[in-house]
């Protein structure tokens, strides 16, 4: 038994000595601007409270993602009205509470920060409503998960961009899909939505937001380079996915993010 024993660890020794530890030594740029701007005006409210927020870039290991202070933001629409964004406590996010939609009115963003001036514009974009939500239980490969379908309609003889966003409750979890009219103008169509987490009871959000063709370009990029089947996170990306904000002051030093307004339908569905 003894013997038995020491050959165990005669053999476990080499596999524990051989453990190293290895140091990725990754390049820094300097940090950019990164413009999380999405005014959502909800079907039924009046649309008075939105809210954008800055930050900057870091390196990839960084646990913490700084933000971007003492900014000046504002936003101005077609009527000449200026919505001061003001920011909370140091935090890159900036709040105002007496914006005004208007559908189809194309609104200014203005972001001064670090003697830089950044400016981007878009058109507050429509929404349906989702009119009802579809579930099935045996989907996927294995016809083990839930399944959800999300049916709105298609305006006729108008080309048409849709965000879905999918909230899963109980974990704070968000899933972001996109899809155009290109064949499916004037009918019934669904957002589609699956994940193998979901169970009986689980609350999910779904919230659909009318989006431009540029935005829609923007996220659809997006996503096929973040997908978790696209490759693994040291995978050099096919080119920066630049937004609709630009740097006026100095063009090289662009921002990411985008600004984006749009109106925006939500529907609470409880899995059966």
């Amino acid at each position: 038994m003894k013997k038995l024993k020491y050959i165990l660890v005669f053999f476990l020794l080499p596999i524990t000595s051989c453990e190293d530890v290895i140091e990725v030594d990754l390049n820094n740029a300097e940090p950019r601007l990164v413009i999380d701007a999405s005014l959502n005006w909800l079907i039924g409210t009046d649309g008075k409270n939105q809210s954008i927020q800055l930050s900057l870039t870091a390196p990839f290991f960084n646990e913490t993602i700084p933000p971007a202070t003492g900014a000046t933001v504002t936003v101005t629409d077609s009527n000449n009205n200026i919505f001061n964004f003001i920011e909370l406590e140091n935090t890159g996010k900036y709040i105002n509470n007496n914006f005004i939609p208007v559908l189809n009115s194309v609104y200014n963003l203005t972001i001064l920060y670090n003697n830089e001036t950044y400016t981007a514009n878009e058109t507050l974009t429509p929404i349906v409503p989702i009119e009802f939500v579809e579930q099935k239980n045996d989907g996927g490969f294995a016809g083990d998960e839930i399944e959800i379908k999300a049916f709105y309609n298609d305006p006729a003889n108008i080309e048409n961009f849709y965000l879905f966003e999918f909230l899963i409750v109980k974990n704070n979890s968000i899933y972001l899909e996109v899809y155009d009219d290109k064949f499916t103008d004037g009918n019934q169509i669904f957002a589609f939505f699956s994940d193998e987490s979901l169970e009986a009871g689980d609350e999910l959000i779904i919230k659909s937001s009318g989006i431009s063709e540029r935005n829609f370009e923007f996220m659809n990029i997006l996503l096929q380079q973040t997908d978790d089947e696209s490759g693994d996170p040291f995978e050099t990306q096919p080119a920066t996915v630049r937004g609709n904000c630009i740097n006026k002051t100095s063009p090289n030093n662009y921002p990411l993010g985008y600004f984006r307004v749009s109106e925006t339908s939500i529907f609470t569905y409880i899995i059966d």
